[in-house]
């Protein structure tokens, strides 16, 4: 399985004859290379996996996308929180010299 993330093409050239692209990725802009989506133009969203856009997607379907990953987020953000001490715990570490 991979993970495709969705960003948005700002600029299109060619280098070493392949089309490449700046793509903005919630911010930050990466180089992409477009050569399996020959049609994408600046202003599309496309998905993109280890540098390469894979695809086309709309503007809503990449909204989606990105919501997905910030839930996945927040869920690595609960489960790396450490649990709270219970109150006896907490009050003899409190007491402790």
């Amino acid at each position: 399985m991979c993970l495709g993330i969705p960003g948005k093409v700002l600029e299109i050239r060619e280098q070493d004859a392949l089309p490449m692209g700046k793509v903005e990725f919630g911010g930050i802009a990466k180089e992409v290379c477009l050569a399996y989506v020959p049609e994408a133009q600046v202003g599309d969203y496309v998905l993109v996996h280890v540098g390469f856009a894979i695809s086309r997607i709309d503007e809503e379907e990449a909204r989606e996308i990105f919501s997905y990953i910030e839930q996945i987020g927040q869920l690595g953000e609960l489960e790396d929180a450490e649990p709270p001490l219970p109150e006896a715990d907490a009050a003899s570490l409190e007491a402790a010299p």
